[in-house]
């Protein structure tokens, strides 16, 4: 679905409408002009790939993928294997929590910590920085579209190399003053999901407001639970002029069992009972609150500026009980205590974006930058509780962690006859500080407590390539540096035998890319491009005698191909008799694509080694049916190549290949006002695991169903 708030920005017709597009769209080539979205949603962004010119950013030269979620049924209780099933290179490790480990080309995936991670183009990590770790992810059901730039073509948005993931949320639409909608499903172990939103627009203001709240008693055998409560609300002022004002609260929190990890051979064995619990008392809990005011400005058709301030609050919170090992049930005096973890983050922020087009030699220009300012304040607490399920305990570790963060970022896209080149830079200016207040665990082995700070002033570097072989084929190349400085508990690790090396440098990397892509006729699209990052001093822990040693680890490179392609068969045959596709009342999609992954350690202590979470393939195919704008039936699958999830390539953490397919219906039942839902997710109840952590195999949800139905006003 298409925002339809009426902003203008600049599109490039050499990315013409998707092979799912609605049937009887034009095809043809126009020159740069502005846009201006008079559907039910705002924002109008074509896919499969984005603009050149976007609002005030430049696409050109990167590859870029637009994940339009109205392009499915509606995805279920933030189901991520659906969602992202039309883009390559980006896995997940599953588990059966809210929480959402996203991984791509090989890089660690825990909580998406190698990727920017975007709501409306700001950071929604709890720290970019000292705690990379995106905890929330929005519902999907208040996501319009999910916009990724891949690998390094996200330099303008922030230096980690894994690309850039920009949840673009639903704004007021303007045709009417009142419409509303909500949605209830029903299913496998007590699941409930409920989705409620009222939007509008009122002379001049614009609302939108939406509630959800999932909760389910999980599958495993006991503390496998969540419940999810989120809410947003936005208010739009003259949202079809060229001066607009966005305002934006956000709230969420959320509660789940840690059933704990399962092992094969022992213990509660994984091959006996995949659904066994081995944590009984492990909680988790999230908070998260953040407001943002955005001014939107088109001083023109070739200028347009945003400034945007945010701030807020977030919580992590957990209990877990002491004494367990590898996939088995915790024992001994240390099973009778439990350790309590705090962190918060207090965050404000705000950025400016410009983009400004010029001409010279007759050819029109494109300049885009900006500047951030981002500050967090995170305390932290870590207590020893008295038995298992202890929710308070005695102080071990209080530490005051800081980030002040204020790139500066530009790049100028020079347009010639079918060509462009876009070289880019971005100034990384950090500073952090971790200061120890306490810590029982040094002070008992004598260590001094830590106290750390560094400043960074790093230039990144970027450039990017297109050319246009016809108004519907380009070719494309991006070549990028990305860093990745020390997280807080790698420069002051709270372990009483943890140490740092003296000589720990930050991670770098260079990627590089070149692929074509194209849509020669509405129906039909492909991207193909060849990969390769070379990523030095990744940052790990190496055991050494009386401890662990925090150090670089060595050096890796990732390099490969990814592809994706979609066609829709009927209309291909409406081509072939030569029939008009604006006749059409059917739709059928096939789609794949594909990931060919060859990551290895090159040096250091892991030479010859795979990195974790880097299978040597991983494809996504499926079929999509349609029917005017009333029904949709998608059959999805995934498939992942085996692999390990360490650096060390463990025995127990190999991962075996697996097969997974999910068949899903949404159906129009009554004009637009009624809908009913449905879904069988792991159609075939594929036995498998995505995710091993410390403490043993995470086992992913075998087949599950769910049912509703969907009332709109």
């Amino acid at each position: 679905m298409a925002h339809g708030l009426g902003l203008a920005l600049a599109a490039q017709t050499n990315n013409p409408p998707p092979a799912s597009a609605a049937a009887g769209a034009p095809a043809a080539r126009l020159p740069d002009v502005v846009v201006v979205g008079e559907s039910e949603y705002a924002e109008t962004v074509q896919g499969p790939f984005l603009p050149d010119i976007q609002d005030t950013r430049i696409n050109a030269g990167k590859k870029t993928a637009v994940l339009d979620l109205d392009e499915l049924p509606k995805v279920s209780n933030n189901n991520y294997r659906q969602a992202l099933t039309k883009t390559p290179g980006l896995l997940l490790s599953e588990e059966s929590s809210p929480l959402v480990s996203v991984g791509y080309r090989g890089l660690a995936p825990h909580r998406a910590q190698f990727t920017q991670v975007l709501k409306d183009g700001l950071p929604i990590h709890a720290d970019p920085f000292g705690y990379p770790e995106a905890y929330y992810t929005p519902p999907l059901d208040t996501v319009d579209r999910i916009e990724f730039l891949h690998g390094g073509a996200s330099l303008m948005y922030g230096p980690q190399p894994g690309g850039s993931l920009n949840y673009v949320t639903h704004r007021p639409r303007t045709d009417r003053p009142f419409s509303a909608r909500t949605q209830h499903l029903f299913g496998s172990d007590n699941l409930y999901s409920t989705f409620n939103s009222v939007d509008g627009t009122i002379d001049r203001v614009g609302y939108y407001a939406d509630f959800n709240y999932r909760t389910t008693d999980g599958f495993r055998e006991a503390n496998s639970d969540f419940d999810v409560y989120a809410g947003s609300a936005k208010l739009v002022l003259d949202a079809t002029t060229d001066s607009r004002w966005v305002f934006s609260f956000d709230g969420y929190a959320e509660g789940h069992g840690e059933p704990g990890g399962l092992a094969i051979g022992s213990g509660p064995d994984y091959n006996v009972d995949r659904e066994a619990t081995t944590r009984f008392f492990d909680r988790f809990e999230l908070e998260r609150y953040f407001a943002s005011l955005a001014w939107e400005r088109d001083f023109s058709a070739d200028t347009a500026l945003t400034v945007t301030g945010w701030g807020g609050y977030y919580s992590r919170w957990s209990k877990r009980q002491r004494g367990g090992g590898f996939g088995t049930i915790p024992t001994g005096a240390n099973a009778n205590s439990n350790t309590i973890e705090h962190q918060e983050f207090y965050t404000e922020g705000i950025e400016a974006r410009l983009r400004h087009d010029w001409t010279s030699g007759g050819n029109t220009h494109t300049l885009a930058g900006g500047v951030q300012l981002y500050h967090t304040a995170s305390p932290r607490t870590d207590e020893r509780g008295a038995t298992p399920d202890a929710e308070a305990g005695q102080l071990r570790n209080r530490s005051q962690r800081e980030t002040l963060y204020a790139p500066v970022f530009l790049e100028n896209r020079f347009a010639f006859e079918g060509f462009s080149i876009t070289p880019g830079v971005r100034l990384e200016n950090i500073y952090q500080s971790v200061e120890e207040e306490v810590n029982v665990d040094k002070e008992t082995a004598g260590t001094p407590l830590g106290d750390e700070s560094q400043y960074d002033l790093l230039p990144l570097f970027g450039v990017g390539l297109e050319y246009e072989f016809s108004p519907k084929i380009v070719g494309y190349g991006n070549l990028s540096q990305a860093y990745r400085p020390k997280i807080f508990t790698e420069a002051v690790p709270t372990g009483g035998t943890a140490v740092v090396n003296s000589d720990l440098e930050e991670g770098t990397s260079v990627q590089y890319e070149i692929g074509l892509r194209g849509q020669p006729v509405p129906w039909f699209y492909w991207d193909t491009s060849l990969f390769w990052l070379d990523l030095d001093n990744q940052i790990g822990s190496v055991a050494v005698p009386g401890g662990t040693s925090i150090e670089n680890v060595g050096h890796a490179v990732h390099r490969g191909w990814e592809g994706t392609l979609e066609l829709e068969l009927l209309a291909l045959a409406r081509a072939l008799r030569g029939e008009p596709e604006s006749t059409a009342d059917h739709r059928l999609s096939l789609y794949g694509n594909a990931l060919l992954l060859d990551a290895e350690f090159t040096g250091g202590p892991r030479e010859g080694l795979t990195p974790q979470y880097a299978p040597d393939y991983l494809f996504r195919a499926g079929a999509i049916y349609r029917w005017r704008d009333r029904g949709k039936l998608a059959l999805t699958g995934t498939f992942v190549d085996d692999h390990y999830a360490d650096d060390a390539n463990s025995d127990n953490f190999f991962v075996p290949a697996y097969m997974v397919w999910d068949l899903t219906l949404d159906w129009k039942v009554y004009r637009d006002r009624v809908s009913i839902l449905a879904g069988i997710n792991n159609l075939f109840d594929e036995d498998y695991y995505a995710r091993i952590r410390g403490d043993g195999i995470d086992p992913a949800y075998g087949r599950n169903f769910y049912a509703g139905f969907s009332l709109a006003f």
